[in-house]
């Protein structure tokens, strides 16, 4: 019982962070109807550039700004390369997301920063830090909080933009890219818009879970995109009843919160850490069973083989 008091808090805050990305990763998967790869160099590129500019002195709230730039910018290659070069984007996030690694380490000038003191030994204080002084609250509490208030303000956003003229051109180009096409759509430019807001967010959250973890890596976006589908997929199981479109951002959301609930209660259990991407995929394959299993077991149990019989009789 005192693990759940102590350590769930923990887990829903950095689920509240990660769900910035899987919002974006929401946008190519289910919107776009693109698989993109990009997301594991686009979280890892935003969150070393938040924490190179810190341990510069930076100011944490403009360094996740350009935090988001950053992935904005990967989202941009990546599309550029699908777009202009019809490069298949599946490839294309690969590519971007190879050539992110060393531009990273450029970035660094080392795999690791740590964002506990600046390089004239000031003390770096995170957005969170900030908030938790501010109202005198301790730290997973204020992430939560901001974490919370950067999603909602995001889910606001993302509703009222893809209500758009040209949201809607960007749904439709995932739905049925021939019809928008010969509607007059620009459908490379809407594909490459999407891939921008996309990788945008995810830098942002990059950036996010940076400050939250307090040093950038390198390596911090490996699995990202595993991270991403999980979430989705959890909430889509949870609150595959909400139908309209803010309902499936929120499903979104909690999936992400519940997906590193999981996450912690299998680390509690003392399994090796080492064993989580395939934990994750194994959450995602039943995800995604269970109701293909439940629609069949459905239709099984409605069939009727006496009205065949039936009919055979009154022929």
């Amino acid at each position: 019982m005192s693990f759940f008091v102590g350590a769930m808090p923990d887990a829903i805050s950095q689920g509240v962070l990660w769900a910035v990305m899987v919002l974006g990763v929401y946008i190519t998967f289910k919107i776009l109807d693109i698989a993109d790869l990009t997301v594991d160099g686009s979280f890892s590129l935003g969150g070393c550039t938040c924490a190179a500019l810190m341990y510069n002195g930076m100011n944490p709230v403009l360094a996740l700004f350009i935090g988001f730039l950053a992935g904005l910018l990967a989202g941009a290659v990546t599309g550029v390369l699908h777009t202009v070069f019809e490069i298949p984007a599946i490839l294309a996030g690969i590519l971007t997301q190879i050539s992110i690694w060393p531009i990273n380490l450029k970035i660094m000038g080392r795999a690791n920063t740590p964002l506990m003191r600046t390089a004239d030994k000031k003390k770096i204080k995170s957005i969170f830090l900030l908030v938790s002084e501010k109202f005198g609250i301790d730290q997973s509490t204020a992430t939560l909080i901001v974490g919370l208030v950067i999603v909602i303000v995001l889910i606001i956003f993302l509703y009222w933009f893809f209500g758009t003229e040209l949201g809607s051109a960007i749904r439709a180009t995932g739905n049925n890219e021939d019809m928008i096409r010969a509607l007059g759509v620009n459908v490379k430019f809407t594909k490459l818009l999407s891939l921008m807001i996309s990788n945008g967010l995810v830098g942002l959250a990059g950036g996010m879970v940076a400050q939250s973890q307090k040093y950038g890596d390198i390596n911090m976006g490996t699995g990202a995109i595993v991270i991403g589908l999980a979430a989705i997929v959890i909430g889509e199981v949870l609150l595959g009843w909400l139908k309209s479109f803010g309902g499936k951002l929120c499903s979104v959301v909690v999936g992400s919160a519940v997906y590193f609930v999981i996450r912690a209660i299998v680390l509690e259990l003392n399994l090796d850490a080492n064993y989580m991407k395939l934990i994750s995929a194994i959450i995602i394959a039943i995800a995604l069973s269970v109701p293909i299993v439940l629609d069949k077991i459905k239709i099984r149990s409605q069939y009727n083989p006496g009205f065949e019989d039936e009919e055979e009789v009154s022929k």
